[in-house]
C-alpha cells in the first residue's frame, strides 16, 4: 500500500513539473535543416570547420559544404552567389562594398614571420630577432639581403623569401604590415597556408610567413615540424626582450594579439562575407549563434575573441 501511495505521489509530482525544456536553440529552431555553403580564407578555415561540427551536434539536419582556397575566392565566391558565406581575413576593399558585399567580424588571429629551424644561424637570429624595416628588404627589395647583413654582419647566406602565390588575406596583411600590397611582395609564390610552410621546412635558409593556426600544430600546439617563429624585434634595439619572447606556443602567442601586444596589423579581424544581409533564415542562425554560443569555442581552436562591443555590433548587422 506503501508502495503504491509513494509511486502515485511521484506521478503526480512529474506531472506538475512537466516535461524538461529543451535548450534555447533546439527549443527555438527545432525544424533547422538545409545546407549551409563556405568558401574562401585559409585562416578561418578550422574555426568554421569547428563551428560547424558543434552547430550540427544542436541541428543534426544541417549539413556543411566548406572548402579553403583563399580569402580573394572567398569574396568572389560570395558576390558571385556561389556560396552563402565567404571567409575573408583582411579588411573589405570600399569597391567589394560597391559590388553588395556585406560582412561582419567573427573572430581574430595574425599572422607570424617562419623559417626554418635547421636555419645555420638559427642562435643569433631567435637572440636578436628582426625588425620590421629587415623584413620590407627581405620582401620588397630588388636584391635579397643576406642573412648576415640583416644581423649586422657579413656573410653570403642568401635569403629565399616565400610569399603566396594565391589572392589572400595572409599576403595582403602582411604586406600592410610593411606598407604595400600584396602585389607588391617579391620572392617565391607558393598555393595556400600550409604549402608555404612546407616550403620553408624544406628550404634551410628559407623565410615565409603563415597564420597562426598554420604556424603552429593544433595538437602540440608548437611551431610546426622543421619551422620556428621568427621573433620580431618590436622596439628595435637588436634583442629580444623578455616582454617581446611569446612564440613558444600557440597559446602564449594568441595571449599576445589578444593583449595588444603584438603588432595590428599583422593582427587582424576575420570576416563573414555575404552579397548582402543574409536573408536565409538558415545562415543567419548560423552566424548569430557564432556570435553568441560559438565564440566559446574560440581560444580553444587557436584564436581571439571579438570584444563585446563588436559582437554586439555584428549582431545588429544581422537583425536580432
Amino acid at each position: 500500500m506503501k508502495k503504491t501511495i509513494s509511486t502515485l505521489l511521484l506521478l503526480s509530482l512529474l506531472a506538475l513539473l512537466g516535461p524538461r525544456p529543451l535548450p534555447a536553440q533546439k527549443r527555438e529552431f527545432p525544424e533547422l535543416k538545409g545546407t549551409i555553403t563556405i568558401s574562401g580564407a585559409w585562416a578561418l578555415y578550422p574555426m568554421v570547420v569547428k563551428w560547424s561540427e558543434e552547430f550540427r551536434r544542436l541541428h543534426p539536419h544541417v549539413r556543411f559544404d566548406i572548402s579553403a582556397g583563399g580569402a580573394g575566392k572567398g569574396i568572389a565566391d560570395a558576390l558571385a552567389g556561389m556560396v552563402d558565406i565567404g571567409m575573408v581575413s583582411r579588411e573589405i576593399y570600399p569597391v567589394e562594398i560597391q559590388k553588395g558585399a556585406w560582412f561582419i567580424p567573427v573572430t581574430k588571429d595574425a599572422v607570424v614571420p617562419v623559417i626554418n629551424r635547421n636555419h645555420p644561424l638559427i642562435g643569433e637570429i631567435m637572440k636578436k630577432g628582426i625588425r620590421r624595416s629587415a623584413l620590407a628588404r627581405i620582401w620588397l627589395q630588388e636584391e635579397p639581403p643576406t642573412w648576415s647583413e640583416l644581423l649586422g654582419g657579413k656573410g653570403a647566406l642568401q635569403v629565399h623569401a616565400y610569399t603566396r602565390s594565391d589572392s589572400c588575406g595572409a599576403a595582403e596583411t602582411w604586406a600592410l604590415f610593411l606598407g604595400k600590397k600584396q602585389e607588391d611582395l617579391l620572392g617565391i609564390g607558393v598555393f595556400g597556408d600550409p604549402g608555404l610552410n612546407d616550403a620553408v621546412r624544406k628550404d634551410a635558409l628559407g623565410i615565409g610567413f603563415n597564420n597562426v593556426n598554420y604556424a603552429y600544430d593544433a595538437g602540440t600546439l608548437k611551431p610546426m615540424t622543421g619551422t620556428v617563429i621568427l621573433p620580431i624585434d618590436l622596439n628595435g634595439n637588436g634583442m629580444i626582450d623578455k616582454d617581446e619572447n611569446f612564440y613558444g606556443d600557440r597559446n602564449a602567442i594568441t595571449a599576445a594579439i589578444a593583449a595588444g601586444r603584438y603588432p595590428s596589423p599583422p593582427a587582424r579581424d576575420l570576416y563573414f562575407v555575404c552579397k548582402g544581409r543574409p536573408h536565409n533564415k538558415l545562415v543567419a542562425v548560423f552566424m548569430k549563434w557564432i556570435l553568441n554560443e560559438g565564440q566559446k569555442f574560440v581560444s580553444e581552436a587557436g584564436y581571439i575573441d571579438l570584444s563585446a562591443d563588436k559582437v554586439a555590433q555584428a549582431l545588429d548587422r544581422i537583425g536580432r
